[in-house]
Order: C-alpha cells, then sequence, then structure tokens
C-alpha cells in the first residue's frame, strides 16, 4: 500500500484487541477510525467486478444529507462499465493507491497514486484497475444540483502533485488547499480539496458554517476539535460533520497532516426539509 496515502486495512482484529477504540458517532459528527474498517464491515456494489468497499458516510435525515462517500478496493482487472445507475450523481475520484482506467465517452484517462477526476451528472464513465496490483480510491457521490442558465462543468483530471497548493495567509506556509475545482465557477455544487498542515499548522478559530463535510485522512495524525471535544485522528481515519458543526484542528506530528475533504458549495439552502430550494 501506499506510504502517502493511507486506506483501510482489512483483514480481522485478533480476539486479544482490547474492545476500547476512537469510533464516536454523535448528533454533530462521526469519527470512524481505521481500524473499525475489516473484512465484516466491507461491502459490494451491483455491476463491479473484483471490487469490495467501505461506506464511509451516507445521507441520513438530520445528519449529513447531501453526500455518500465509499473506499474503494479493486483488484487487478476489476472495475465496472456500469458504475453508478443514478443519472443524478456527480462523482469524484481520488486514487490513493495502484492504477485505475477511466473510460469517458470513449477516451481512456489514466489515474495513478494521487490522481483524481471529477465526473458530471449523466457521464458515461467506466473504471477498470490497469494496473498489476490491487487499486484503492475514495469516490464521493453526490446528486447534482442544477441552477437555472448555469452550464454543467466539464469532467476534471489531474492529480495531488498537477496542482498548486494555495497557502493561507498569515500562516508561514504551514497550511496550504490543493483546489481541484475552481472555485469562481458557480456550476460546481461541491467542492472537492485536500487541506496540508505541516508541523505548527492550526485552524484558529472555530469554523461553524453550512457546509457539510467528509473529511478522510490520508496522512499523519492531528488532533480535531468537533462541536464540544477534542479527537485525535490518524491517517485512514474519516471524520463526517453535519452543518454547523464547530471546528477547528491542529497537525500532531512530526509530518505532514493531510486530509481529503468534500464539502457541498454554491446553492441556495432548501426551504422544505428533503426538498428543493
Amino acid at each position: 500500500m501506499s506510504d502517502r496515502y493511507s486506506f483501510p486495512p482489512g483483514g480481522h482484529p485478533p480476539q486479544t484487541q482490547l474492545l476500547t477504540d476512537r469510533a464516536v458517532f454523535k448528533t454533530a459528527y462521526a469519527v470512524i477510525p481505521r481500524g473499525t474498517m475489516r473484512d465484516i464491515t466491507a461491502s459490494f456494489l451491483p455491476h463491479w467486478e473484483a471490487t469490495r468497499l467501505w461506506v464511509l458516510a451516507r445521507p441520513m435525515t438530520g445528519f449529513a444529507e447531501t453526500f455518500s462517500q465509499y473506499a474503494m478496493e479493486v483488484q487487478p482487472g476489476g472495475g465496472s462499465e456500469r458504475p453508478d445507475d443514478d443519472p443524478s450523481a456527480q462523482s469524484a475520484i481520488f486514487v490513493t493507491d495502484g492504477t485505475v482506467t477511466v473510460t469517458l465517452d470513449g477516451t481512456a484517462h489514466v489515474l495513478e497514486e494521487g490522481g483524481y477526476a471529477w465526473l458530471p451528472p449523466g457521464a458515461g464513465w467506466s473504471l477498470r484497475n490497469t494496473g498489476g496490483s490491487v487499486a484503492c480510491f475514495q469516490w464521493i457521490r453526490k446528486r447534482y444540483q442544477p441552477a437555472g442558465g448555469v452550464p454543467v462543468p466539464a469532467p476534471i483530471f489531474t492529480s495531488d502533485a498537477a496542482v498548486e497548493p494555495a497557502v493561507m495567509p498569515d500562516t508561514e506556509g504551514r497550511w496550504a488547499t490543493t483546489r481541484f475545482h475552481d472555485p469562481a465557477e458557480l456550476g460546481h455544487d461541491m467542492h472537492v480539496t485536500i487541506v496540508t498542515f505541516r508541523p505548527g499548522g492550526v485552524i484558529p478559530f472555530l469554523e461553524t458554517h453550512v457546509m457539510e463535510h467528509g473529511l478522510y485522512v490520508l496522512e499523519g495524525h492531528g488532533v480535531y476539535r468537533l462541536n464540544d471535544d477534542w479527537v485525535e485522528v490518524e491517517a485512514g481515519d474519516f471524520m463526517w460533520l453535519r452543518a454547523f458543526c464547530p471546528q477547528a484542528c491542529y497537525a500532531g506530528g512530526p509530518g505532514p497532516f493531510r486530509y481529503l475533504l468534500y464539502k457541498d458549495v454554491n446553492r441556495h439552502a432548501p426551504l422544505t426539509l428533503g426538498g428543493s430550494a
């Protein structure tokens, strides 16, 4: 597995392991530690061959309602010619290990470790593990919200290495954001970024906002303030934050603390529960 991008370990813990762990589910947030992502909690999808996954987030009334997120593990040659039957679903894929080929409108795009793709709703795409080892990726899905007169953006194929991180002001380089989507393009109703904290980096206030979050820790470890609690997280952990959950963090180790971040953006707030704006 990759040294830079963590992925669930699978397998099964020994009978000697203590039950005490860091898993938390509260009204404002959830923490799913990497150690809970074992064979017994893996699942499968129709029309996917030689593939298993861990469901990290799904829409739930009263909690995070806008997205789902999966940790996907695909054996060599595995994948799908029919990955998603929901024509309203947009997809974001970030490869943490191995090589996959995403074919869209007849054009093949090879994504290696650190590769990123955003696929518009209704796009006829397929995915195959075209490498010689297991391929792993994070798959984020969101039902696209059209905005009258605003065109749906073009697909995105890029990588962590290809995008220059934007350093946050007055942080001396300790806090930076790798933006895979153009923040000025209002056709996007979700953004996926990689947030990087160098040792000493900190979010110095309790962010409290309408955006829901999925945060998958790619590298390192840190301490997160979630609502009233301080929670330690490490590479391979997942955090699920509902709207308005107060949040802050600081890097907790000698190396970088990095996580893949989802948030919903650029649309009116629905005025009815589960409804449209």
